[in-house]
Formats: structure tokens, sequence, C-alpha cells
């Protein structure tokens, strides 16, 4: 039996999708224009991740309530994001300021700064839905979002875009 939304929780999957779209988006868009191979390989597979988030909401509108089977390959692609963010260590100035390029750094402000937000919006969206598995499906595509923060900030520090102090 198809689930039933209430207005309100219609209306937090539609802004989600919406985030979703862009975020698939731009992770194409910056995979094509980052100089770094190591860069466009991350951002290529977070485009991946954000379509498969975009599938599962647009599964969500639809009235179906989709199974967590992905979180199995959770394990892996921490792994494989470990590796593919730590990679570049050592790489950075003695000075610690980084021989990076700038367009590079821009398009990591921009992807953190979006994953900020897009994690923020869904512990919003997890606090307004009655459905308990609605409510752990969209946990856990907040969980992989704070992943791909994640990853950017590791790539960013590895490559002395971001100086933590």
């Amino acid at each position: 039996m198809p689930i039933q939304f209430s207005q309100k929780e219609k209306t937090l999957l539609m802004d989600q999708k919406s985030h979703e779209e862009i975020c698939v988006d731009k992770y194409t868009k910056y995979a094509n224009q980052a100089q770094d191979p190591q860069l466009k390989q991350l951002f290529n597979s977070y485009s991946a991740k954000e379509q498969e988030h975009l599938n599962t909401i647009n599964q969500l509108l639809s009235g179906q309530v989709p199974s967590l089977g992905g979180q199995q390959n959770q394990g892996q692609q921490a792994q494989s994001q470990q590796q593919m963010t730590s990679g570049t260590q050592g790489q950075t100035s003695p000075t610690g300021q980084g021989n990076y390029n700038q367009q590079d750094a821009n398009l990591c402000n921009d992807m953190l700064m979006t994953e900020k937000y897009v994690s923020s919006s869904y512990d919003t969206a997890v606090f307004e839905f009655r459905d308990t598995n609605v409510r752990q499906i969209l946990n856990h595509i907040q969980k992989e979002e704070q992943e791909h923060g994640e990853g950017i900030f590791q790539y960013m520090q590895n490559q002395g875009m971001y100086q933590v102090q």
C-alpha cells in the first residue's frame, strides 16, 4: 500500500528533490571543471551517490518506501573515499599554504558549503515525518551527505586549501 504523506511532508520531499537535483548537476559540472584528476574522481563518485539520493526521493514521492539496501556498501564507500582523499598528503608546501589550483579550491569551497546546507535541511526534514521508515531513509541520506562534506574537507586539508587552526 502506498504511503500517504501530509502536505508538509510532500513539500519537504519536494525541497529535498530540488536539493538533490542541484547536487547532481553541480558535482557533474564541477567534475568536468576540476583540474586535479583525484578531485574529478571524487566529484564523479559523489554525483553518482547524489543521483541515488534523487532516485530515493522520487520513490518516496511516488508513495513507495525503498529499502536501505545500500548500507552494506557504506564501509567500502568510506574506505575508497579515504583512499581518494588521503592520497595527496604530503603534497603541501613547507609553509602550509599548499600548492593547489585556485579553481579547484573554489569548487571545493562551493560544494562544502552546499553539503552543509543540504545536510542541515535533511536534519530538519527527519524531525517532520511521521513514518519511522521514512525518517530512517532520510537520516541515511543525511549521513551520506555528511560523508561527502567530510571527504571534501579532507581533500581540501590534504591539499593545503583548508587550514584548521
